[in-house]
C-alpha cells in the first residue's frame, strides 16, 4: 500500500495543486483516464470545503490530503480541523459549531457535488475536524505480450 500525503495552507490557490497531485497519482495507481476529471472534480470541491472551513474559522493549520493506492482502489482522504456540529448543539440562528445557514447550505452543496461524482464516499465530521474519504477501483497493470 503506497500512500502520499499531501499538506497545504488553507488558501484557496493551493486548491489547484491538490487537483493536480491528485490526478497524478489516481494515474498512477491505475484509476481509469475516463474517471480523472471526477477525481480531479470530487477533490477540488473536498478541498475548497476544507480550506472554506479553516478560513471562517480563523485555524492556521494545514489542509491533510492522504492520497492512497491499494490493491484494487484508489482513494482520497481529505481532512480538515474545522470543528463541525454535533446532533444536539446548536444555538439559535447557527447550524451548529458557530455555522450560519448560508455557510451550512454552501457545505451541503458542495457534499452533494461530491456524493454525484463519486459512488464511494464517506464523510465524518466532529468537534475536532471533518474528513472526507473518496475511494475508485483501479484496473490491474497492463500485461505486455512476451
Amino acid at each position: 500500500m503506497a500512500t502520499v500525503e499531501l499538506l497545504f495552507s488553507a488558501l484557496p490557490e493551493h486548491v489547484r495543486t491538490a487537483r493536480l497531485v491528485a490526478a497524478a497519482v489516481a494515474r498512477r495507481a491505475g484509476v481509469e483516464e475516463a474517471v480523472l476529471d471526477e477525481v480531479r472534480l470530487a477533490v477540488g470541491e473536498a478541498c475548497t470545503r476544507a480550506v472554506g472551513l479553516h478560513q471562517s474559522n480563523g485555524i492556521s493549520a494545514p489542509v491533510r490530503v492522504l492520497l492512497t493506492e491499494e490493491e484494487k482502489q484508489f482513494s482520497i482522504e481529505v481532512g480538515d480541523e474545522a470543528p463541525h456540529a454535533v446532533p444536539g448543539e446548536r444555538a439559535p440562528g447557527t447550524t451548529g459549531a458557530g455555522e450560519t445557514d448560508a455557510e451550512a447550505e454552501e457545505d451541503e452543496m458542495g457534499l452533494a457535488v461530491i456524493s454525484g461524482l463519486v459512488d464511494d464516499v464517506e464523510v465524518t465530521a466532529g468537534q475536532s475536524g471533518g474528513q472526507i474519504r473518496m475511494s475508485w477501483p483501479t484496473m490491474p497493470p497492463a500485461t505486455l505480450p512476451a
